[in-house]
Formats: structure tokens, sequence, C-alpha cells
């Protein structure tokens, strides 16, 4: 998240020097880059059959292929998806108190698809710098939970995580290169939570309630249509 503050400074900076027009209703944008997701790093409590284990699990960050959809209404207004190849995250056990004695292990990998939709506010600049923010929904869907074989050897089986559906908040920038070709970098909350189910010895006993909550920073090259 750092870095991405420091490249909306440096974009402002070198935009002081450049005049360029507003977007303009009917402009489409694509953009292309690096997107990180980093959960907020809270614990999460594991319940079997309903009663704390004192066990807890953390999710790992993840980067990948991340895409942009961008269509304005008018100079101010736009709408935007994000998009993304599937973020792969490890998924790490807590064990204090030694009840299994497996305190730091990978518990688990779990893939998931974040797609987020959101209103856009551009303010008025007329330089080459665009800054925006935005509010949106999330939809994300989690597929193919695996435990890791440690777990599973300890009778760990049939790891499942619902869906889930949250607000989004963003800040971010544009700074135009040329007339069709841009840079961006945004920074945004997403409320993700999800409750985890999974089998103890064959019994479907375990649970826990996940709050993701990421910061996903963005970096990407953009065109405009």
């Amino acid at each position: 998240m750092k870095n991405s503050l420091k490249l909306l400074v440096l974009l402002s900076v070198l935009s002081f020097t450049t005049v360029a027009e507003n977007y303009k209703a009917g402009d489409f944008l694509i953009r292309a880059g690096l997107t990180n997701v980093n959960p907020s790093g809270d614990q999460s409590n594991i319940l079997l059959d309903g009663a704390d284990s004192t066990l807890t699990l953390t999710v790992d960050d993840n980067t990948q292929l991340g895409l942009n959809f961008v269509y304005f209404f008018n100079k101010n207004w736009a709408v935007e998806l994000l998009a993304a190849t599937p973020f792969s995250h490890d998924v790490d056990i807590q064990d204090e108190q030694a009840v299994l004695g497996v305190d730091g292990t990978q518990l688990a990998n779990v893939k998931q698809l974040p797609p987020t939709l959101s209103a856009l506010y551009y303010l008025d600049t007329n330089t080459a710098l665009k800054p925006y923010i935005g509010v949106g929904l999330n939809y994300t869907i989690f597929f193919d939970e695996q435990f890791e074989d440690g777990p599973e050897q300890l009778g760990l089986t049939e790891l499942s995580l619902d869906s889930s559906f949250g607000y989004s908040v963003q800040i971010g920038a544009d700074y135009l290169l040329n007339d069709k070709w841009h840079l961006n970098a945004s920074v945004r909350y997403i409320d993700i939570n999800t409750d985890a189910s999974f089998d103890v010895a064959g019994d479907n006993i375990g649970e826990s309630d996940i709050d993701i909550d990421p910061i996903v920073a963005s970096f990407t090259i953009g065109y405009k249509f």
C-alpha cells in the first residue's frame, strides 16, 4: 500500500507540467498489470463441534494479472469492472498452545476470484494526472480449496469456503502518456468475509468465520478506445 501511495504522489508531481484534456462521454479504457490482494492479517478462530479449539488461521497475500474495464458517462463519472486471473492464497494455522503441534504450518490453499463493479468520480484537473475516487460492490468466489498433506493425515478433509458479497472503496489516478496510453495506480479496500467448514475424521464439525478484508493494490497500463 505504501508503494501505491508513493506512485500516486509521483504522478501528481509530474502532472504539474503537463496539460491534457479530460475524459469525455463514451471513452472506454482497458487496463492490464499487476494486482496484489493483501488480507488484513487478522487471526480467525477455528471451532470444532461448536467449541473454541484455541487454534486460529491467517490468509497470505497473492499477486496476479489484473484487468480493468472503464466506461465514461461524462468527464467525471465512469463505471469500472475489476477482473483478474485467479488468486491463490496459502492458509496458515496458529497453534500457540500446541494442541496439534502444528504452529505456523500451512494448513491449506484456496483460490478465489473477486470481480468488483465500481462507480468512479474523476476530478477536473486539465493535466495529465486524472485522480479519482470510487465505491462499489464485490462478489468473491472461492474454489479449489485443498488441505495440505500434513493436515489431511490428521483427518482434515472436505474444506469448503462460502462465496462473499460486500462493498469496496478506492482511490486511484491515471497518468496520461499520450492521447491513447496511460499509467494507472489504485488502492482499494474490499469487504470480504467467508464461512469455512471442513470434516474432522469424517465428521463435519470444523468451522471458521474468516474476515479477509484485503487491501488491493493495482499497477497497470491502459489504453483508451
